[in-house]
C-alpha cells in the first residue's frame, strides 16, 4: 500500500463548536440589543478623519486564530461608535433605512440557514416564502394579482433588470442573442425619464448598452413632476430623427423632492406608443399600504414593472428591494440560461416546459435565478415575512401616517416664518426648505443673491450636522441649494423633529449671509 503524508483528518481550520457559537451568539444578541437601547446617546455622525479606523487595524491578517471575545471587544471599540448611525432617531438625511427587531432577527436566521435561493429544488421553503412575501406586499400595496415579482438587493438593480426586460421585448431587436454593438440597422434605442429621476436609471442605461446619450430627460413642471405632454412630443420627435423609443421610467417619490409623476397620463402615452413603463417607487411606494394615500399612485397599476424598497420606509434590514412585473415571461426570456448542471426534472424543474406550467399548474414554483442576472440569491424574503407578521399591515400603515403628520407639522412651522421657505410640496414625509432672509433681496443682484443664499444654507446644514443630534442632507431644486429633512424612522418622535427645527433656526441666526 502506498504511503502518504497527507492525513485527511489533520487540519488547523475548525469551525466553532455549537457551545462556543451559542456563547458568542448570546453576546452578539446583547450587543445588538444594547446598541438599539443606547443608540440615541451616540452622535449621529462620528467625528473622524479618513483613515483613522484603518490605522487602528493590523496591517496584515492574523496568522493564528483570535478569540471571539477579543474580536467582539474590538467591534465595540472600532466599529459601533464609528459608523454613521442610520438607526438613530436624529438621522433625517437621504431616505430612511432602518432595521427594526423582527427584521434583524429574520436576517440572523437567514444567515444561519445560508439558503441560496437559486431555484426551488435547492431552496424549497425559501422559494415559497419569497412567493408568499411578494404576494402579501402586492396585496398590501393595492396592486392587482396580475403582478408577479421577486426580491433583489436594491432599486438600482431592480430598475436595471426592468430596462433589460424592456429592451428584450423590442420587436426584431434580438439583443439577447445578437447584442447591440456593430448593428447600425437597429437604430439607437431611447429611454425617457424626467429631469428629477434617480441616477440609477442612467446607470442602468449604461449597463444595458443604451448609453447616456440614449437617455432623454423630460422637463419637470414647477412641482418637479414629469410633463406628460412633453414626453409625447419627445417620442414623436425622436422617431422622426431615427431613434427607437422603447422605455419610459416614471417616478413616484423622486429622490430630491419626493414629487409624484402623473403616471396615468404617462401610461397613456406608453400604451399609445407601445413603450415599456417602469415605475420607480423605491422610496414612496410603501405609502400605498395606507389606502387613503393610493390616490398619489393613480395609474401605477398600468405599469410593466414597479420597484418598491422594503429597506427604506418599511424598516426591513438592508437590503430588500421588491421588483414587481406584469409579464414574468419577458424577464425570464431575457435572463434565463440553464446549463446542464442546473437542469432539474420533475417538481421545481427549469426550462421552457416548467415556465409554461405557471398558467395551468397550481403547484408551479419560481426558479428565481431565471428572472434576473444573479444565480446565487440571498434569502431576503425571510426577514420581510417575519416583519410583516410581527408588525401587521395596520400598524405599518399607521406608522407611515404618523411620519407624514410629523413632516406636515414641520412644513407648517416653516410656512409660518417669514425668512424660511418650502421649496417643494410635501406629499410624503420629506421636507425641502431653505433660509431666505427677506432683507437679502435688496443687497445684491439676483445671481449674487442666489450664490450667497446657497453658501448660507450650506453653512446652516453643516452647523446642524456638527451638533451630533441631527443629520440632514441637501439637494438642488431649480438650481437652488436645498436642505432636505426626511422623516421615516419608527424611533423618531416629534421632539426629534422639534430639535431639528431648533438647530436650523439657531444656525440661521448665527451664520451671516
Amino acid at each position: 500500500m502506498a504511503s502518504s503524508r497527507f492525513q485527511p483528518d489533520s487540519r488547523s481550520f475548525v469551525d466553532m463548536e455549537p457551545a462556543a457559537f451559542r456563547r458568542a451568539a448570546h453576546r452578539v444578541a446583547d450587543l445588538v440589543a444594547d446598541y438599539l437601547e443606547r443608540l440615541e446617546g451616540y452622535p449621529v455622525l462620528p467625528q473622524l478623519e479618513p483613515g483613522s479606523i484603518r490605522a487602528r487595524c493590523a496591517a496584515r491578517a492574523p496568522e493564528q486564530p483570535e478569540t471571539m471575545d477579543a474580536i467582539l471587544d474590538d467591534y465595540l471599540q472600532l466599529v459601533e461608535p464609528n459608523v454613521t448611525h442610520w438607526q438613530h432617531p436624529g438621522f433625517m438625511a437621504y431616505f430612511p433605512s432602518v432595521a427594526t427587531g423582527p427584521g434583524i432577527l429574520g436576517e440572523w436566521l437567514a444567515a444561519g440557514l445560508n439558503s441560496n435561493v437559486m431555484f426551488w429544488r435547492n431552496a424549497p421553503a425559501s422559494t415559497e416564502i419569497e412567493e408568499v412575501a411578494v404576494a402579501w406586499l402586492r396585496d398590501m400595496l393595492g396592486l392587482p394579482v396580475a403582478f408577479d415579482g421577486m426580491f433583489t438587493d436594491t432599486a438600482s438593480v431592480s430598475s436595471l433588470l426592468s430596462i433589460v426586460a424592456a429592451r428584450h421585448v423590442v420587436p426584431d431587436l434580438a439583443s439577447r442573442e445578437r447584442g447591440l454593438a456593430g448593428r447600425p440597422e437597429t437604430g439607437r434605442l431611447r429611454l425617457y425619464c424626467s429631469t428629477e429621476a434617480h441616477s440609477s436609471i442612467e446607470k442602468g442605461a449604461i449597463v444595458a448598452g443604451i448609453g447616456r446619450e440614449g437617455v432623454r430627460r423630460i422637463p419637470a413642471d414647477a412641482a418637479y413632476r414629469m410633463q406628460a405632454d412633453l414626453l409625447a412630443g419627445a417620442v414623436a420627435e425622436d422617431r422622426a430623427a431615427g431613434w427607437q423609443p422603447f422605455c419610459v421610467v416614471a417616478t413616484l417619490g423622486t429622490t430630491s423632492s419626493t414629487s409624484v409623476d402623473p403616471v396615468r397620463e404617462i401610461a397613456a402615452v406608453c400604451a399609445r406608443e407601445k413603450l415599456w413603463l417602469h415605475v420607480d417607487a423605491a422610496y414612496a411606494g410603501v405609502a400605498a399600504i395606507a389606502p387613503e394615500m393610493r390616490g398619489l399612485f393613480d395609474g401605477w397599476e398600468r405599469a410593466d414593472s414597479i420597484v418598491v424598497n422594503a429597506h427604506k420606509w418599511m424598516w426591513t434590514p438592508f437590503d430588500a428591494s421588491l421588483l414587481l412585473f406584469r409579464d414574468p415571461g419577458a424577464f425570464r426570456d431575457a435572463f434565463s440560461l440553464v446549463p446542464e448542471y442546473l437542469k432539474v426534472k420533475g417538481p421545481g424543474g427549469q426550462g421552457d416546459e416548467a415556465a409554461a406550467a405557471r398558467l395551468t399548474d397550481p403547484t408551479f414554483v419560481h426558479n428565481y435565478n431565471e428572472y434576473g442576472i444573479q444565480l446565487g440569491r440571498r434569502f431576503r424574503a425571510l426577514k420581510i415575512w417575519m416583519a410583516i407578521r410581527a408588525q401587521g399591515r395596520q400598524a405599518i400603515a399607521d406608522e407611515i401616517r404618523r411620519h407624514c403628520r410629523m413632516a406636515r407639522e414641520l412644513a407648517s412651522w416653516i410656512d409660518s416664518e417669514r425668512d424660511w421657505e418650502l421649496l417643494a410640496p410635501v406629499p410624503f414625509a420629506t421636507v425641502c426648505l431653505r433660509h431666505r432672509p427677506a432683507s437679502l433681496a435688496a443687497q445684491a443682484s439676483e445671481p449674487e443673491v442666489q450664490r450667497r443664499l446657497d453658501a448660507h444654507n450650506e453653512a446652516i446644514l453643516d452647523a446642524v450636522n456638527r451638533s451630533g443630534d441631527i443629520f440632514i442632507s441637501h439637494t438642488r431644486l431649480a438650481g437652488r441649494y436645498t436642505i432636505r429633512v426626511c422623516i421615516g424612522n419608527p424611533r423618531q418622535e416629534m421632539r426629534h423633529v422639534s430639535r431639528c427645527w431648533e438647530l436650523l433656526q439657531e444656525a440661521a441666526r448665527k451664520i451671516a449671509v
